[in-house]
């Protein structure tokens, strides 16, 4: 398996990495087994990074991963998770309802004052079966708390050694760097794949320039590109599937169509179409690891296998390409659907 350094460090991370959103469903005792074998068939493939957080299965999925690697040597692996959305207590600002693992509705919030960053932590070595985490990264910035606070109380974690190095997610350049003046920063984390490629706008750009670490989630936009989802599929309730904007059938079946130009070159490379798609994503510049989810050990399989794949110059010109098309129908459907929506309204 490939690694990658993050800057500044000594964390070498897998190309491909475990991640473990998809692991946080809550689990029968038939699914958490999947879950366990998922891990640990990445690992006998060469996924060394495994990337979590405590708002995954409410608690549960960092359980989970530290059962699945508890067999394996704990300086070969390195432990990701994050920190600053809470669920069990009424503090800071709403972020998200999600629903438990016995069907009730649960409110997140995000919080991530002084004394929340430690017991957070202290949650979190408990659930891992670990004294230490490779990399501890802020999940959602937290606006009702200065960065000050925050970052002072991750410092703390980082000088007692249960923290290595400190990473964030799902924030701007501009607070990046006013994180940066308080603690070092290695790493940025964001979705990033074919179809959402919004931080190329500024954002790697950024990381590059100030030798950061990209960190891509979401690889393969939630299943969609598989080219396994169906312009008339459904979800569970609260799925953020139902909201996102690559989910309506229109947009579905052009990401189907996309796939399928594309399934000539899987065929020849001798890879799934989700290989593909993570594969072009660890090939972009700036990106460290692609962090890819699974829920069985085939799934697992398919997804470290992906770091096997060559893809030329040609290659990528050709995906890149076919994807501009696809761009340009996207936006093209957008600006109908304002148009459209302002002649209703004049």
């Amino acid at each position: 398996m490939e690694t990658r350094k993050i800057p500044g460090t000594d964390l070498n991370l897998s190309v491909i990495a475990f991640g473990s959103y998809a692991s946080g469903k809550g689990w029968a005792p038939s699914e958490r087994k999947s879950a366990i074998e998922a891990i640990r068939a990445s690992y006998q493939l060469g996924v060394t990074t495994f990337d979590t957080a405590p708002i995954y299965g409410l608690g549960d999925t960092e359980a989970i991963l530290g059962e699945a690697l508890s067999c394996f040597p704990r300086d070969k692996v390195q432990i990701l998770t994050k920190f600053g959305l809470r669920w069990l207590y009424v503090r800071g600002r709403p972020f998200r309802t999600v629903v438990s693992f016995d069907g009730k509705d649960v409110n997140i919030y995000r919080y991530a004052t002084r004394e929340s960053v430690i017991e957070e932590c202290e949650n979190s070595l408990r659930r891992l079966k670990t004294d230490y985490i490779d990399l501890y990264q802020l999940h959602w910035p937290d606006e009702a708390t200065p960065f000050e606070e925050t970052f002072e109380a991750v410092s703390r974690l980082v000088e007692q050694g249960k923290v290595r190095y400190v990473g964030v997610s799902n924030v701007t350049p501009e607070q990046m760097d006013e994180i940066g003046k308080i603690v070092p920063v290695v790493s940025l984390q964001m979705p990033y794949n074919m179809v959402e490629r919004g931080i190329e706008k500024d954002v790697m750009k950024y990381c590059i320039d100030s030798n950061r670490a990209i960190l891509a989630y979401r690889p393969l936009e939630a299943g969609l590109l598989t080219g396994k989802i169906r312009p008339d599929a459904t979800w569970p309730r609260n799925d953020s599937r139902n909201t996102n904007p690559y989910f309506t059938p229109d947009n579905i079946r052009r990401v189907n169509a996309f796939l399928e130009q594309l399934r000539p070159l899987a065929s020849e490379k001798k890879a799934t179409l989700a290989q593909l798609a993570l594969r072009w994503t660890a090939n972009r510049s700036g990106i460290t690891s692609v962090l890819a989810g699974a829920v069985n050990s085939l799934e697992a399989v398919e997804n470290a296998r992906a770091a096997e794949i060559s893809l030329s110059r040609r290659d990528m010109d050709f995906i890149n390409g076919t994807l501009l098309k696809l761009d340009t129908e996207m936006i093209n459907e957008a600006l109908r659907k304002t148009r459209v929506r302002l002649a209703a309204l004049s």
